[in-house]
């Protein structure tokens, strides 16, 4: 009763009209952050900084979360239309609206993503509110071997399936993994496959291999069969979600806060674990396997997007409660908190009740502006893909390349963005699925340190793996997953026999 009490008087703080105003810059700023690949809502926060010195501590961190929540949502315009993510969370949005953009229901598929958004940011939130306290004593009780854990079952998860066969989903996962041990050692600092280069001592940027993967392989594919297919500009369809659609969303939309919020709250967990998860979830339940990956499933695309605006939610508890950063944007943010003379942490609730629940409340208003804003602009977004393909896949590549050359400023940064976009062209060459090679380039170096740790932890014994009852219970689902085939091909036999 208390913290809806308090959230009452945070929703006086947050609708004022000068937070009001902030609430709404945020949210544009982030839609536009996200669209543009490669600056994503952390370096945007972390650009912002200097400019906010001046304002109302509460001014500035709504502004922050409008941009947090309005990126998220931009980031997944682009996947959706133009396959090229704006930031690493929005990658699985492409999987399937993608393909639905390409068969003429590019706004369906961005409706089913702001409204997803909107659902699991809505239910994210109000579990942020209930939840706090305890999921914040859950999380820091999660030690190596559970990370480790978590992350061999998103692997086994994506690899399991995408693409037309497993050996195909390992080799492209092969291929993220050895992409990803690409600089210095963490632990040691030995280069490895650096060839001697300094530029790639500090490894590849996970933007760059995404929109290269994504966005530079597809143009070269595109390219490549140009002459052979007719050069039409893509349908954009009717601009609204029919009763089918909604019949297939709406228990995706309300799926996806349950498994984005609790990986938000735990540290390392971010967004692209748990949309990995409700894409496969969404995959394994769907009655349209048919859809899957050819005419894309509209559920592919509402189940990770309603996650990834969840995990936002639960990103907050951890740097809220504990002062823990869970994410990049959550670390920058702690930056903010500093610069301002404030030290987030268990006590943060007592001394500045009137930032915290403004900042909470204004995650409701932040959410309600970005549907009211990009609900009815999903048509107009659509009507990108009515521009010839080869104009379009030009567009494509300089935007890719700006984005690329935004994340560090080097121009070595585009040679390797070739370089991944050809990798990314012989994958669909060779018939290998994109999305496991992200995964392994965005989880592969930490679930290296966390196995590291364990081992450290156990003093080398491979037991220190399976030592706590989380990382056993998350080792029985990865087996279950890996046997659930073979146990589905003898319960058909036995059926069959009956």
């Amino acid at each position: 009763m208390n913290a809806f009490n308090s959230l009452m008087d945070g929703f006086g703080t947050a609708l004022t009209p000068i937070n009001l105003l902030w609430a709404a810059v945020g949210v544009l700023l982030g839609t536009a952050i996200g669209v543009l690949p490669g600056i994503g809502p952390a370096m945007a926060v972390a650009l912002l900084l200097p400019v906010t010195y001046g304002l109302d501590p509460t001014g500035a961190f709504i502004m922050f979360a409008g941009i947090y929540y309005g990126a998220m949502f931009g980031g997944s315009t682009t996947s959706i239309l133009l396959n090229t993510p704006g930031e690493s969370a929005a990658v699985v949005a492409a999987m399937e609206g993608n393909p639905m953009a390409k068969s003429g229901r590019g706004a369906q598929a961005l409706a089913a993503a702001a409204i997803g958004h909107f659902a699991g940011g809505l239910i994210g939130t109000l579990l942020l509110v209930a939840l706090a306290p305890t999921v914040a004593d859950l999380a820091v009780d999660i030690g190596a071997p559970d990370y480790f854990a978590i992350m061999v079952l998103a692997f086994i998860a994506v690899t399991s399936v995408l693409g037309s066969s497993r050996i195909r989903g390992l080799a492209s996962l092969l291929i993220g993994l050895t992409l990803g041990l690409v600089g210095l050692d963490q632990m040691t600092g030995q280069q490895r496959l650096t060839f001697g280069s300094l530029q790639l001592a500090d490894g590849i940027d996970v933007v760059i291999v995404a929109v290269g993967l994504f966005a530079i392989g597809e143009a070269l594919w595109v390219a490549a069969h140009l002459r052979r297919l007719p050069s039409e500009p893509i349908p954009v369809g009717r601009p609204w979600l029919g009763r089918d659609d909604v019949r297939r969303t709406w228990k995706s939309w309300l799926r996806g806060p349950f498994i984005g919020f609790p990986f938000g709250a735990i540290p390392a967990g971010g967004a692209e674990i748990p949309t990995f998860l409700s894409y496969v979830t969404e995959k394994r339940l769907s009655k349209h396997p048919d859809d899957w990956g050819r005419k894309g499933a509209i559920e592919g695309v509402a189940g990770p997007e309603s996650a990834a605006s969840a995990s936002a939610a639960g990103t907050l508890v951890s740097m809220l409660t504990l002062g823990l950063p869970t994410t990049a944007v959550a670390a920058v943010m702690l930056a903010a908190f500093q610069q301002y003379g404030i030290q987030p942490g268990p006590l943060l609730f007592e001394r500045e009740p009137d930032l915290v629940w403004g900042l909470i409340a204004s995650l409701f208003v932040g959410m309600v502006l970005l549907l009211a804003l990009n609900l009815p602009l999903a048509p107009v977004w659509a009507k990108l893909l009515r521009i010839p393909r080869p104009y379009l896949y030009a567009g494509i590549m300089f935007f890719a390349a700006v984005g690329a050359y935004a994340v560090g400023g080097e121009v070595v940064d585009l040679v390797i963005l070739l370089i991944i976009g050809l990798i990314g062209f012989g994958m669909r060459r060779y018939g290998l699925p994109i999305l496991p090679a992200v995964i392994g380039v965005i989880l592969g170096p930490n679930a290296e340190q966390q196995l590291r740790r364990a081992l450290q932890i156990s003093d080398g014994s491979v037991s220190g793996l399976v030592d706590t009852p989380f990382a056993v219970t998350v080792y029985a689902v990865i087996a279950l997953l890996l046997a659930w085939p073979l146990l589905k091909r003898l319960m058909t036999r036995d059926r069959a026999k009956a």
